[in-house]
């Protein structure tokens, strides 16, 4: 038989706590209703997830004078529709302090530093400024150093307009090498002092803050997704689209494949005039990559093979049926791919065709064109993605 304790009435020193698990309790109600899908385990999965990571940054990274980077979106915590490719690095900064960031670049080809008001599923949110390694002269292996904020000057110097809370970074690792990742630090400039204790009065407010950001980015991608997956026709892609108020340079086109268990997708596209893309799967209503660790659920411009006249041929299925450019979906009956391009040369949106076939058909559906990898290859091909994500999180 269970025992249980009797109810203790809230302390002052326990009522900011208190109220955030219960607030906690009744989402954890909602996530598994019908507004989200029939999928609980992962719903709850993704609501620890969200809890770790916002509870870190509101609680933990809230004061601009103490900044560090907080790491979201690594092999445990997703949260809208991360980039298989990226580290995604955040820091709590204020347009009135000044900052220098400083680090190496390692084996990292490329980053993007995005001034930003807030996350995508924020009221207020934008991106106020950004800029490239390569715009800054800044490749693979190479040393910077930037200053943000205040009245500096100079190529490498960020002024910080009115507004911004975070310095987003987003690293970019192409070719998945088992190497030292891009390291980098924060620091502000202007000495505030000591570091004050923490009131309780402030530990609620960050609590607050925390439980707000938890609920509104699982309430809005869930939404994001069934928002646009019931704008498109299944199994297609859409026509390309850029995000209001993110990064100027993306460019994104989805597929919501909804597939049954006998089915796959074969993908034929144009190579984009761009300086990267990818194709990328996700889960509905989490909007997680499905297994970056576990399987080949993305491919990149460094990854993917292309045919003998210059094409994209690749196949989306559950299955390995020997394609070279496969992407794995676990099974998954439901989810999205989606096919980014950024730094693109020119307004130009490249052609994307797929069409669903059995199976059973997959071999000749492929046709001669698509390139093929052995049993062999597909092994090796895997152990080398699960050495750099060890590597590129330290895992």
């Amino acid at each position: 038989m269970l025992h249980y304790a009797p109810a203790v009435p809230d302390r002052d020193e326990t009522v900011a706590l208190r109220r955030f698990t219960r607030r906690l309790d009744d989402l954890a109600e909602r996530i598994v209703g019908d507004e989200f899908p029939d999928a609980p385990a992962e719903q709850v999965e993704h609501l620890l997830e969200q809890v770790a990571v916002f509870v870190e940054w509101e609680v933990f990274h809230a004061d601009p004078d103490r900044p560090a980077f907080h790491r979201h979106n690594d092999l445990v915590r997703q949260w809208g529709g991360p980039n298989a490719d990226n580290v995604y690095r955040h820091a709590r900064i204020s347009p009135d302090r000044r900052y220098r960031i400083t680090g190496r670049m390692h084996s990292c080809d490329q980053w993007l530093l995005a001034i930003r008001k807030g996350f995508m599923h924020n009221d207020v949110w934008g991106t106020m400024a950004q800029i490239t390694a390569s715009e800054l002269g800044i490749g693979p292996g190479d040393e910077f150093s930037l200053t943000l904020g205040g009245d500096g000057t100079g190529e490498r110097h960020i002024p910080l307009p009115d507004g911004v809370i975070m310095a987003s970074f987003r690293e970019y690792y192409y070719d998945w090498r088992a190497d030292e990742p891009a390291t980098m630090v924060i620091e502000c400039l202007d000495d505030p002092g000591p570091t004050p204790a923490v009131s309780l009065d402030e530990i609620e407010v960050r609590l607050d803050h925390a439980f707000r950001q938890v609920e509104d980015s699982m309430v809005y991608w869930n939404r994001y997704l069934v928002e646009h997956r019931d704008e498109r026709e299944p199994n297609a892609f859409a026509s390309g689209l850029a995000v209001a108020k993110g990064l100027s340079a993306a460019r994104y086109s989805f597929n919501f494949w909804d597939l049954a268990p006998d089915e796959a997708i074969v993908v034929e596209a144009d190579v984009p005039r761009a300086d990267y893309w990818a194709l990328q799967l996700y889960r509905m209503g989490t909007f997680e990559l499905t297994d970056p660790a576990g399987r080949i659920c993305s491919r990149n411009h460094r990854q993917t093979t292309l045919s003998a006249d210059g094409r994209i041929r690749a196949v989306i299925s559950p299955v390995d049926v020997g394609a070279a450019n496969w992407l794995d979906t676990g099974g998954r009956a439901t989810g999205l791919c989606t096919f980014r391009w950024f730094w693109p040369h020119d307004d130009t949106a490249p052609a994307i065709e797929s069409r669903v076939v059995k199976v059973e058909e997959l071999e000749a559906a492929m046709g001669s064109a698509t390139p093929r990898v052995t049993d062999e290859e597909r092994r090796a091909e895997l152990s080398a993605r699960r050495a750099h994500l060890a590597w590129r999180f330290r895992s």
